[in-house]
């Protein structure tokens, strides 16, 4: 097996890999050092995450660096700014035997006039977010005539958020006879144009399949009704004593509320979401990190950063909206070299994707039921025996106190004493879960829930209409706080007396409901897109078409695509960011149409957007933005009633 030492790296740069316990490069490291230092060529590297890129740039980065000069001479460019710190500080350790290298972070969130100081310092490595890098650009604060390499990571994420018009402004302000290196998990058309555009004959290097998920990463999923999504979710939590995982939801607002309901139910958990200050996400990373916290609710956006080897489960609270962001979400497991499951929550709106993601990751789904109140209980008995067994026993330190308690429980049986221990550790469990219901989605129940639920809504040839999902979502969130059988109990209940409470160790329960409930409190739900059983009638009347009712503080608008043009709500946000090129625009309720949609954003914005939709297009299709006029509520009955 090959060995850093044999891939050409200096004396001192060798220290801090050896600092770090590194032997033997990652496959990609072993494939990409070697022609970065051998050849002039770009590369394209397409690989998991997980599988060390970092190390597989950085180190030829930083051994061709030239010392004494002070000028930037790498830049490389990352989607979130937790990757982007993150880079900085496995570039720094990497560097750490070699003091002359100076290595600068600029991302959004932070304060730019003291990014722009240390650029003048001088740096000869930036690692930077591209809409804070196209800023420092347009204010001449960093120079990028010198530059020598620019790496794109993540770069089928960055295009994902938004960010081409950055890639692009960025690249054409770096020196031609640069190289280029792009590292993707994914190799979407987009990617392949930045590609074709900014790459001269790339060599192509590729880790695995392409697309395919991680070998040592086995695939589950769970079928059930929307309305038990977040009972299902305990049961798993329930079901995996130690699990160490990451929870991802769809939404900023499915995020936190999901986070909220798992913290007043006794777990070890937080969000993660864009609505975080810099502090308040580095203080639920650290806690995450040190394994404070056992799961982790985020969005996709906001897990790019994070760099943790020893997830056990990814948990899908539902499938994304695109099949690919699967595999950089099961990606997060079974990395450097250990197993991990990737489990999906699915209800019969989503099961059809899963052959898809089959397909694409190269991997089959194990169909496992829900587990059932016994078998929980059974686990999580065994698993406190277990812990009871192998607990170290201080006996020095208890010697004082057993006279004492010898005394106080020699009227008591072993046999008797065992069954006290067990049922003060372990009766709330059992009852907490005595009689509860069966999760498992039925074919039966399915076929009636179609037919009572889907009855008028199939187009022509079949095809069922999207915003099903939406409308599970809202029943998943009424759901949820019914009671189901002997599954659901009363907050203070669940609190006094629920599952979770045979975790000894949680005692900031109170204190971390407190913060997350202040850290919450400030923040606007975004809206979801709702499906509109109406859709027909406000579309045939011409003069209702630009016609809403907007909520307080937000200005709404008509756009004049919808359903028939493919658009969906992560579309409309891509093209304001793109068009306002202003990424801090809150975003209020999305709602699709057939042909036009409406979507709300907050009231000092509404000049910013009537202003840079003038001359847009989606598809080569000129677009349309108007403010959608006030609908008088009676008008609008009135004019239902007629319909």
């Amino acid at each position: 097996m090959l060995t850093f030492n044999e891939l050409g790296l200096s004396p001192n740069l060798l220290k801090g890999i050896d600092a770090l316990g590194f032997t033997n490069p990652t496959p990609i490291q072993e494939k990409i050092i070697p022609i970065v230092f051998e050849t002039e060529n770009d590369i394209v590297g397409l690989a998991q995450t997980g599988t060390g890129k970092t190390a597989a740039f950085g180190l030829p980065i930083i051994e061709q660096i030239d010392i004494k000069n002070k000028s930037v001479q790498s830049l490389i460019l990352a989607p979130t700014r937790e990757l982007c710190i993150q880079i900085s500080k496995d570039l720094e350790n990497f560097s750490k035997f070699l003091p002359e290298i100076e290595i600068v972070p600029v991302y959004g969130g932070a304060s730019i006039d003291l990014q722009v100081r240390a650029l003048k310092r001088g740096a000869q490595i930036v690692v930077a977010t591209p809409g804070r890098m196209l800023d420092l650009i347009k204010r001449k604060a960093a120079n990028l005539t010198n530059i020598k390499i620019v790496v794109l990571d993540e770069a089928d994420e960055m295009l994902n958020m938004g960010f081409r018009d950055e890639l692009d402004g960025i690249l054409e302000n770096t020196p031609k006879t640069k190289r280029t290196l792009l590292f993707s998990a994914t190799m979407p058309n987009e990617v392949a144009r930045i590609a074709k555009n900014y790459m001269n004959e790339p060599i192509q290097v590729t880790v695995g399949k392409q697309n395919a998920g991680a070998d040592n990463v086995r695939h589950i999923y769970y079928q059930v009704h929307a309305r038990n999504r977040y009972l299902a979710l305990k049961r798993i939590a329930d079901i995996n004593p130690d699990i160490y995982g990451l929870v991802f939801c769809r939404t900023r607002m499915e995020t936190k509320e999901v986070a909220e309901k798992l913290i007043k139910d006794g777990y070890n958990a937080d969000a993660l979401h864009g609505d975080l200050s810099q502090a308040q996400r580095d203080q639920v990373m650290g806690r995450f990190r040190e394994r404070t916290l056992q799961m982790l609710v985020a969005t996709d956006v906001a897990a790019r950063g994070i760099d943790v080897n020893d997830i056990t489960h990814v948990l899908n609270y539902n499938l994304p909206e695109e099949n690919e962001i699967y595999t950089h979400r099961s990606g997060r497991t079974g990395r450097a070299g250990k197993s991990g499951v990737s489990i999906a929550i699915v209800n019969y709106r989503e099961i059809h994707k899963i052959p898809h993601i089959e397909k694409l990751i190269q991997k089959k789904f194990e169909r496992l039921p829900v587990p059932s109140g016994p078998e929980i209980c059974n686990k999580q008995l065994f698993k406190l025996i277990d812990k009871m067994e192998k607990v170290e026993v201080d006996e020095e330190q208890i010697a004082p106190f057993m006279e004492t308690i010898n005394k106080k429980l020699e009227w008591l049986s072993k046999e008797q004493i065992v069954q006290r221990f067990v049922s003060l550790e372990f009766t709330r469990f059992l009852e907490y879960y005595k009689n509860a219901p069966d999760l498992n989605e039925k074919e039966e129940s399915r076929r009636e829930s179609r037919s009572s639920r889907d009855g008028g809504e199939r187009r022509s040839g079949g095809e069922r209409r999207s915003g099903g999902e939406r409308r599970d979502r809202s029943e998943r969130r009424s759901g949820s706080e019914r009671r189901e059988g002997g599954e659901r109990r009363s907050t203070g209940e669940r609190r006094e007396g629920g599952e979770r409470r045979s975790f000894s160790e949680r005692k900031e329960g109170a204190e971390r409901r407190s913060s997350f409930e202040r850290r919450e409190g400030a923040e606007r739900r975004l809206g979801s897109d709702r499906r509109d059983s109406r859709d027909k009638r406000d579309e045939g009347g011409s003069r209702d078409r630009f016609k809403s009712k907007s909520k307080g503080g937000y200005s709404r608008f008509f756009i004049n695509i919808g359903r028939k043009d493919g658009i969906d709500p992560k579309n409309i946000i891509g093209l304001i960011n793109e068009n306002t090129k202003d990424r801090d625009i809150k975003v209020g309720a999305i709602d699709i149409k057939d042909s036009f949609s409406f979507f709300e954003v907050e009231e000092k914005a509404k000049t910013k957007i009537l202003n840079s939709f003038q001359n847009s297009r989606y598809n080569g299709r000129p677009v349309n933005v108007e403010e959608a006029e006030e609908l008088d509520p009676s008008k609008r009955k009135r004019k239902r009633s007629e319909d």
